[in-house]
C-alpha cells in the first residue's frame, strides 16, 4: 500500500509575521537580557590596576598607543579598557538549569512535530 505524497501544513501570512516577530524578540532577549541583568559580560574590575598608567605600563607599543590616541583615549581613560578581563565563571546550578532547558526544548519540539515526522518517515520508508 502506497501512501500519498506528504504535504506539509500551509501557514498563513499573518502567522508567518507573528512567528518572525516572536523569533526576533526571543533572539534579542537571549542576547541582551543577560547583559541588562549583569549576568554576562566582561568583569567590571581590573585585576591589577596600574597606579600611574602610561602606554608602556599598560603593555602597549607605539603603534597601539597611536591608534588609541586617534580614538581619543589617553593612558588614564584606556586603563580599564585595556586591563579588564572576561570572567568565565559559572555556577553548577546555572549549568544544570541550562541543560534542563535544552532537553525540555528538544522534547517539546519532538512532541509538537511528532505527527509531521511520522508522515515524512512513513512516506520515505513505509509503514512498519
Amino acid at each position: 500500500m502506497t501512501m500519498a505524497h506528504y504535504k506539509p501544513p500551509v501557514q498563513g501570512k499573518l502567522s508567518q509575521l507573528v512567528d518572525v516577530i516572536v523569533l526576533v524578540a526571543l533572539t534579542v532577549g537571549a542576547l541582551f537580557v543577560p547583559l541588562w541583568l549583569h549576568m554576562a559580560g566582561s568583569s567590571k574590575t581590573v585585576p591589577a590596576p596600574v597606579a600611574s598608567p602610561t602606554w608602556e605600563a599598560l603593555g602597549q607599543n607605539a603603534a597601539q598607543a597611536k591608534q588609541y590616541e586617534a580614538l581619543g583615549y589617553t593612558p588614564e581613560s584606556a586603563h580599564d579598557l585595556i586591563l579588564s578581563r572576561f570572567d568565565y565563571s559559572f555556577t553548577f546550578g546555572a549549568l544544570v538549569t541550562m541543560i534542563v532547558v535544552i532537553i525540555a526544548y528538544y522534547v517539546l519540539m519532538l512532541k509538537f512535530s511528532e505527527a509531521e515526522y511520522r508522515d515524512v518517515i512513513a512516506e520515505k520508508f513505509g509503514e512498519k
